[in-house]
């Protein structure tokens, strides 16, 4: 499935972007000093399968640039890719294994998370993903499926209940909950495989005591979520790239001189404002969640991208200027049957109105990336782990090798 190899080489390329924040940085290390094996991404220590596992789950998210499916509320791949990698490489499965229990587990993880909606002010990553990462893990190791029900079943025993409030506090913890995800969900398959019994009945009893339902009808068997994901050409929370794709039009029309910006009004669906309405954004965690800071962005870099969450960009004055000027409106009829869109009008201090609209976003089912586009922004987001010749050489292999060719040989063969 074209898609499915696409997700897989823009998870990585996330993970691949996370490792260079100094905190996954430090976290690796001292992953390398404890829990040792013989997985190694680029110029990094050997870390054993289950360190490799959380360490990618916990980059992949670290600046938003991953993955998401609207119906399950968040993102299926997040906790998957790296455990299909890590225990992919280490038993020199085929590339074609990893993507089918990619598929598997995406497809598990989407379910789950329609099914098993969380509780307002909790977050998803920690919860229903390690479900998904047990489907997956499963599939990859051949279990059989009352074995793969039986470590899903297992998960559904010990979700536990992730909070939002990092993300308001600026805390990196909750970059930890894809990680826990992700062993959780290995875990699992692996206590199974082992023999390991779970009741049956777990996961109903979770979704009747634990879940939040919305009253959405169960989804056909034959209903493809993964064909309902979307990729993010940009970083940072998918509310906030309504306000900037306007913003870059604007800069655009105002060739990047921003200096004589006065006044600017964003008016957006109201769900956008909960989860994204952070305001002076001070950590990297609540910048990536912030409207009026993705709109400052737009205006003065013209690019939300990672390097937009380290300190220098991050605190630059001119951008700080801007996002004090943003003002936001919720719009309650654009939330009405899912509906997204944004308004940005901004004024200059001459007296001149620039305006635009945005309803749709690059990335998204109808809009699709090209093949090109991921590849260019794997190529972008790899920069600190590979260079320019082994990015395309990697990505030319997961998107063209055969089904039979080795992800351990794909794997090795980036890193000389």
């Amino acid at each position: 499935m074209p898609k499915a190899r696409l997700l897989l080489l823009d998870t990585i390329g996330c993970v691949l972007s996370g490792r260079s924040s100094p905190q996954v940085h430090a976290f690796e290390s001292l992953q390398g000093r404890i829990d040792p094996g013989s997985f190694n991404f680029p110029h990094g220590p050997g870390l054993s399968t289950s360190a490799a596992a959380s360490l990618a789950a916990m980059a992949s998210a670290w600046d938003e640039g991953c993955e998401g499916l609207p119906y399950a509320h968040g993102r299926p791949a997040l906790a998957l890719v790296g455990a299909l990698l890590a225990i992919g490489v280490a038993r020199g499965l085929s590339i074609g294994r990893v993507i089918e229990s990619l598929v598997a587990g995406y497809e598990v993880g989407a379910r789950a998370g329609g099914w098993l909606r969380i509780a307002p002010d909790m977050h998803v990553d920690g919860n229903w993903p390690a479900m998904g990462v047990a489907a997956g893990v499963g599939h990859l190791l051949e279990l059989s499926p009352a074995l793969r029900w039986n470590a899903m079943a297992m998960v559904a025993c010990q979700l536990p209940a992730s909070l939002y409030l990092p993300i308001r506090t600026g805390d990196d913890a909750r970059n930890t909950y894809p990680a826990h995800a992700a062993a959780l969900g290995v875990q699992a398959a692996l206590a199974s495989a082992a023999g390991i019994s779970a009741p049956e009945q777990a996961i109903a009893d979770y979704a009747r005591n634990r879940a939040y339902p919305d009253g959405r009808p169960a989804p056909a068997h034959d209903r493809w979520f993964i064909l309902e994901s979307y990729f993010k050409p940009h970083a940072g929370v998918r509310h906030a790239h309504y306000g900037l794709e306007a913003a870059l039009s604007v800069r655009n029309q105002l060739r990047a001189q921003t200096s004589s910006i006065s006044r600017a009004r964003l008016r957006i669906y109201p769900e956008a404002t909960i989860y994204a309405g952070n305001r002076n954004p001070q950590a990297p965690i609540t910048a990536q969640f912030s409207l009026s800071l993705g709109v400052a962005a737009g205006l003065r870099f013209g690019a939300m991208d990672p390097d937009l969450f380290r300190d220098e960009r991050l605190h630059d004055l001119e951008l700080r200027r801007l996002e004090q000027l943003v003002d936001i409106e919720a719009v309650p009829e654009w939330g009405q049957d899912r509906k997204r869109a944004a308004h940005l009008q901004v004024e200059t201090s001459e007296g001149a109105v620039f305006e635009q609209s945005v309803d749709t976003l690059a990335g998204n089912p109808e809009r699709p990336l090209a093949p090109e586009q991921v590849v260019e922004k794997f190529v972008r987001y790899s920069a600190s782990s590979m260079n320019r010749k082994s990015a395309e050489q990697f990505c030319s292999a997961v998107l063209h090798a055969s089904e039979e060719t080795s992800i351990a040989r794909v794997w090795r063969d980036s890193m000389t």
